[in-house]
């Protein structure tokens, strides 16, 4: 128990100067504790340490304390404790300037896509719980968000894109071969010989199969990115649509507002020559000459300019996809280009043929487009007289006989005499 004495000191006695006091305790046979408190004049840290002090009288000059930390770990008697409470002071109030209002908080938190009726286990849910993620988990901008999740994507596809590469390469270098039997294929399929048809046919198939070729792995590549790009473009459609309102200021450069269109038409454009470049450069032009799809290799070209009316109307989320989507491709197309980097993923160099050793002379876009119209002509009336010889034989088999003849050889037919005579037949 502290001495009253220390307890009834005034504040301005503990500038600067030593106060103590002495309390006699039964327990310890009239030895005496002394404290005495103490304070700094430069750091203003208050100290309690024992002291002796003998025949000091302060009652008359100490008033009580004004500083709480010393009411508070200080003790008293028990008769004083009423006096004591009434001259504790309130605890100081903590300045709160820079710290945020509760309602600030909830005001500046963005609501769930699961709030919004977003997200899912569907293919476009997964994709919306993805960009959720990188959004709030990493905190990153939308188009951070966008431009990541394609890179993500595209890198997991990049397996199928060496496959690809790889038939392409080996179809590419056995084209004359292949375009032989093609030929031959097609001279019998028009001259209407359905067997020699089918045995260039088949002779076709067991070269490619001795080669190791097959044209659908040229299509891996389209067919896995269709489902994902109809999945981004749905979920980002949605996305704009709701509108998540982070996402009006989301964006980069002059396309801040993602969910709606570009006013400059700049993406739209961008869109538009990317995706040709990566036709014309990328591993579709490679596979389309290597598999002698000329025409459709025309119809991939137009289809940039196609596209680019509607694309004027799409929110800037999904041209920011689209556009990050065939940047990728086309630097993909670039290192895939890189000799050592080929030999590294054992894709075969790609041997050039010269046109007039080929046995199927490149032709124009118009004399492709009208070749192509005649090869189908003449497929469809093979098709239709081979339907009709299917008609005649079953009817042939099941229907009565046709008449082709003037008389009927099995009927009986009469002898011409003339009146009066008798023809007796001789009998054998």
């Amino acid at each position: 128990m502290l001495s009253r004495v220390c307890r009834l000191a005034p504040k301005h006695a503990l500038s600067g100067r030593v106060l103590c006091g002495q309390q006699q305790d039964p327990n310890f046979r009239n030895r005496s504790r002394d404290y005495h408190a103490s304070t700094t004049r430069h750091t203003g840290v208050r100290v309690l340490k024992p002291c002796l002090l003998t025949n000091t009288n302060l009652s008359a000059t100490l008033q009580p304390l004004t500083a709480a930390v010393l009411v508070r770990n200080l003790g008293t008697g028990v008769d004083d404790k009423a006096a004591l409470l009434q001259t504790i002071p309130e605890p100081p109030t903590i300045p709160l300037q820079n710290a945020p209002e509760v309602a600030d908080l909830v005001a500046g938190a963005e609501p769930t896509f699961a709030s919004l009726g977003l997200g899912g286990w569907t293919p476009v849910g997964i994709v919306q719980n993805c960009m959720e993620f990188l959004h709030i988990g990493l905190d990153l901008p939308w188009w951070g968000c966008i431009a990541i999740g394609t890179v993500v994507v595209r890198t997991l596809l990049f397996p199928l894109v060496i496959a690809s590469q790889k038939n392409a390469a080996k179809m590419n270098n056995h084209m004359p071969q292949m375009q032989v039997l093609q030929v031959k294929m097609t001279e019998a399929r028009q001259a209407g010989n359905a067997i020699d048809a089918a045995r260039y046919g088949q002779e076709l198939m067991l070269f490619m199969k001795e080669k190791k070729l097959n044209p659908l792995k040229n299509m891996l590549v389209p067919l896995a990115q269709a489902p994902i790009f109809i999945s981004f473009f749905m979920g980002l459609r949605e996305m704009a649509n709701t509108p998540v309102d982070s996402m009006r200021e989301g964006g980069l450069f002059w396309f801040t507002d993602l969910t709606v269109c570009d006013q400059f038409y700049a993406l739209p454009i961008i869109t538009s020559m990317t995706l040709f470049l990566t036709i014309e450069l990328g591993t579709d032009s490679a596979r389309m000459s290597a598999a002698g799809m000329q025409t459709a290799k025309y119809i991939l070209r137009a289809l940039p300019i196609f596209i680019f009316p509607f694309t004027i109307n799409f929110p800037g989320a999904i041209l920011c996809y689209w556009a990050c989507s065939n940047f990728f491709s086309l630097l993909q197309v670039g290192f895939l280009r890189i000799p050592k980097v080929r030999d590294f993923f054992k894709i075969d160099r790609i041997v050039t043929h010269r046109p007039e050793t080929l046995p199927m002379k490149k032709k124009g876009f118009t004399e492709g487009v009208k070749e192509s119209w005649t090869n189908m002509k003449i497929s469809r009336e093979l098709e239709e007289r081979a339907r009709i010889d299917e008609i005649r034989f079953q009817k042939a088999g099941r229907g009565p006989l046709v008449k082709t003849y003037k008389h009927d050889p099995t009927a009986s037919r009469a002898t011409a005499t003339t009146p009066g005579t008798t023809v007796n037949a001789k009998k054998r």
